[in-house]
């Protein structure tokens, strides 16, 4: 069975149905998933950890039955989780001015971050550092995979960047000048790699 992580919906594209289009297809030609949706990240709910599992199948004794499940997983973890966040998520989602703002600031966020990938990406263009840099403004989301080694990585660390040793940084984090700096900073970096 197919499971989507739905965690960024609205901020890949700036768009929800644009970025709900693969479940959606699939939902379409009958084929059976499983969907983590989270709103976290695009209502800002981090705190409330407010989302949902769901399980769609073309058998409603399916559906009891993965419903069953998942009431047996959850009801050791937390029983009752607290409401406050889906009450909001709710009311974000049905009261339509709310609706439109919501979408409207997902959509300036989503081409926040996808303007910052491509001030990254031009300036190590820019500044000629050796590799294809297409893969950060291909990616999509709040974080980036810079593809780096892990020692490259340590040094942008020391360096006081912070990104994880896998290269993973967050996009969202950056600003103009400091996607710039990053640029310099991984420049730097990769040439001395590559002069080892």
């Amino acid at each position: 069975m197919v499971l989507f992580d739905s965690a960024y919906q609205g901020y890949a594209s700036g768009n929800l149905a644009k970025d709900a289009y693969a479940a959606r297809l699939f939902s379409d030609r009958g084929i059976e998933f499983c969907l983590a949706q989270s709103f976290a990240k695009n209502m800002g709910l981090y705190a409330e950890r407010v989302g949902c599992a769901s399980v769609v199948t073309n058998d409603p004794e399916a559906a009891v039955l993965a419903q069953g499940v998942l009431k047996n997983v959850i009801r050791p973890m937390y029983s009752n989780p607290p409401a406050h966040g889906a009450r909001i998520a709710h009311r974000v989602m049905t009261q339509p001015d709310l609706r439109e703002e919501w979408e409207s600031e997902m959509g300036l966020m989503s081409g926040r971050i996808i303007r910052m990938r491509h001030i990254l990406r031009d300036e190590l263009v820019r500044l000629g550092t050796p590799g294809n840099w297409d893969h950060i403004t291909k990616q999509i989301g709040m974080f980036s995979y810079l593809g780096l080694t892990k020692e490259q990585c340590d040094e942008l660390i020391e360096r006081r960047v912070l990104l994880l040793p896998s290269s993973r940084i967050s996009v969202a984090g950056l600003t103009a000048s400091t996607a710039v700096d990053l640029a310099k900073h991984i420049d730097e970096i990769v040439r001395k790699s590559a002069a080892k």
